[in-house]
């Protein structure tokens, strides 16, 4: 191997490293970010470009028990919730159970109110859709929290190997 191939390896290896170490964390936090984020927006009526197709998607799937006035300040304090839990990394079975079930509403308006979210069914989202659509990417970040929450995580490739290489334990 050359010396730049070696060279390269080893920068490599160890930005590989650091992101298994910290990744996760990363990932966490960022996420907790963007739920406290949007959150919080929501209780000041009007910031929240959601505001109104949340408000309709809650008022249709509670069959209208619940206002639109009273269910965004009931989404906000859920998804601040979201965002608190992700950001200290506290109750996490819980927070995460939170985010599954919110998940799962934002994604009703696509069934609920396609018109609205789509220009052209299936394949062309208005803003909202879009704004829907990327909840599938944090659907996954949540998936891949949650493989964390009885101590799984990212194993850099270093570590693996000396894993492999470890004589078993009988």
């Amino acid at each position: 191997m050359t010396d730049l191939q070696t060279t390269f390896n080893q920068i490599d290896s160890k930005i590989t490293a650091w992101m298994a170490r910290y990744g996760i964390v990363l990932l966490r936090v960022s996420l907790g970010l963007a739920f406290f984020w949007f959150g919080f927006l929501k209780f000041f009526p009007g910031l929240s470009p959601a505001e109104a197709l949340a408000t309709r998607t809650i008022e249709v799937m509670t069959f209208g028990l619940i206002r639109p006035e009273l269910s965004i300040y009931i989404l906000a304090a859920w998804e601040t919730l979201i965002g608190l839990g992700l950001i200290f990394g506290v109750w996490m079975r819980a927070t995460l159970l939170l985010l599954f079930l919110q998940m799962l509403g934002t994604m009703t308006p696509l069934f609920f109110f396609p018109a609205e979210v789509f220009t052209r069914i299936p394949y062309a989202p208005t803003l909202e859709g879009q704004y829907i659509i990327k909840n599938l990417v944090l659907i996954s970040a949540g998936i891949v929290l949650g493989a964390t929450v009885r101590g799984g995580g990212i194993v850099s490739e270093a570590r693996a190997l000396q894993r492999e290489r470890a004589p078993a334990k009988t």
